[in-house]
């Protein structure tokens, strides 16, 4: 390393998460010199990262370089990795009402943040302030490596990737996180299973889960047969039955990118399946309720600085670009030949080699055609967003919601139109202006 590499966090006020990934970077020697730039929108929690990073380097004994800034041209000027972990529009307004206005309609959700209609919003609202960053970023870091981890993560990187210059990767825990979890389920340590897996962001597949050259599926089958595996995990196992391979996202995530799980004229799904509908909103009122007791024992100096690592690649893919040492990671990247029966130009999650020469995503080749048929359901649904986005047409915002697979398996055509209708309106403020407009159709 010929000097200690600069590293922005926009987003910087979502302290918790921000800690997680500082600990994991901060905790290499290589890059414990490094000048770390934390921004955000909101003065108040970023002052609150600020003093838990100062207490991070404390407690690790190391002497980084941190500042704290409301001023994204300061951050980004002459960034070497920019780490995005934005919400726009937060938990209120923004996400009550992507909750709120569907489940007038009857359409109920889990997560809402990746797919659906709470996924089409968030990504309309969030994809023009990534464009003004990426524009931000080609005149003051070009060569900036962009870690994104914002939901929602495909329909994010689609629009950046086909609109912009600036080299994304993005970053999910869900591969990692769901090793871990069929560890448990088999008893065996998640350090002695070879996987292999690849898809699209909350819909990837393991195409191999293997110890020691011994086929786990049929172990993991037997669990799905006899019933024995978590309540919580109800829908992936049953996908397991019906695909013949295990998906990498939750069952609560997954249960509403598909038309099978969450129906008004079958209640007795939501309990057979465990599934718990309106999840994240009450995820995120618990946090809020909490927060104010974490701020004061993450800012207070007499309470210990826990300091673990956490499973996220962002540190891991940092690490091994500035020292060589090569890793393979999962990441979100544009599909250039990897996926043989997906879209050329949709966002894959498939292993990534990093070293010095960079990131290196691994060609796959074909998926099983069942597992491609059903990501092409979301692909779908996410190509029309992106479009939507990137040209201001209206319409393709009503076809993206008429091509949902949840959506247009629970309302009618006009239903749908009227959903969107409304979920636009109550956005005025969030979204631009011409999507307020009445469509034109050609």
């Amino acid at each position: 390393m010929s000097r200690n590499p600069v590293i922005t966090f926009i987003g910087a006020g979502s302290t918790v998460f921000a800690k997680n990934l500082l600990t994991d970077i901060l905790s290499f020697p290589e890059l414990s010199g490094a000048e770390i730039r934390l921004y955000d929108i909101n003065e108040e929690r970023l002052k609150t990262s600020e003093v838990v990073a100062q207490r991070l380097a404390q407690t690790l004994g190391i002497q980084p370089t941190i500042v704290s800034t409301l001023d994204r041209d300061r951050a980004l000027d002459g960034a070497d990795y920019a780490i995005n972990m934005i919400q726009v529009g937060g938990y209120q307004p923004a996400t009550v009402t992507d909750f709120e206005i569907p489940k007038k309609y009857g359409l109920r959700q889990t997560i809402a943040d990746t797919l659906g209609m709470g996924g089409i919003m968030r990504a309309l609202r969030t994809i023009p302030v990534f464009l003004d960053m990426a524009r931000d970023m080609e005149r003051l870091c070009p060569d900036v490596t962009h870690l994104n981890y914002v939901n929602p993560m495909v329909m994010n990187c689609w629009a950046l990737n086909k609109a912009t210059k600036i080299k994304t990767i993005g970053l999910c825990h869900s591969v990692q996180h769901t090793a871990q979890e069929l560890a448990n389920d088999l008893g065996i340590p998640v350090e002695e299973i070879n996987y292999v897996a690849a898809g699209i962001n909350h819909m990837a597949f393991y195409l191999k889960f293997e110890r020691d050259g011994e086929d786990l599926y049929p172990r993991l089958q037997d669990i799905a047969r006899t019933g024995k595996m978590p309540d919580w995990n109800r829908v992936r196992y049953e996908m397991l039955t019906r695909l013949g391979y295990f998906v990498t996202e939750s069952s609560e995530h997954f249960s509403e990118y598909v038309p099978y799980f969450i129906k008004e004229k079958h209640p007795e799904l939501i309990d057979r399946f465990n599934i718990p509908l309106d999840e994240y909103p009450r995820r995120c009122v618990n946090q809020i309720a909490g927060w104010e007791d974490l701020r004061k024992q993450l800012e207070d100096p007499s309470h210990p600085m826990e300091v673990h690592r956490s499973v996220e690649y962002g540190s891991l893919i940092i690490h091994s670009l500035e020292t060589g040492i090569p890793r393979v990671v999962y990441g979100n990247v544009q599909n250039d030949h990897l996926i043989e029966n997906l879209p050329l130009d949709c966002c894959v999650e498939v292993p990534v080699l990093v070293d010095k020469n960079g990131l290196q995503p691994t060609r796959i080749g074909k998926i099983p055609p069942q597992l491609a048929a059903l990501m092409q359901t979301n692909i779908n649904v996410q190509s029309l967003t992106v479009e939507a986005a990137l040209t201001g047409k209206k319409e393709h915002i009503y076809h993206a919601a008429m091509l949902d697979p949840h959506t247009s398996t629970e309302l009618t055509l006009d239903e749908i139109w009227s959903l969107v209708d409304d979920l636009l309106e109550a956005h005025r403020g969030w979204i631009p202006d011409h999507f307020l407009k009445e469509p034109v159709l050609s």
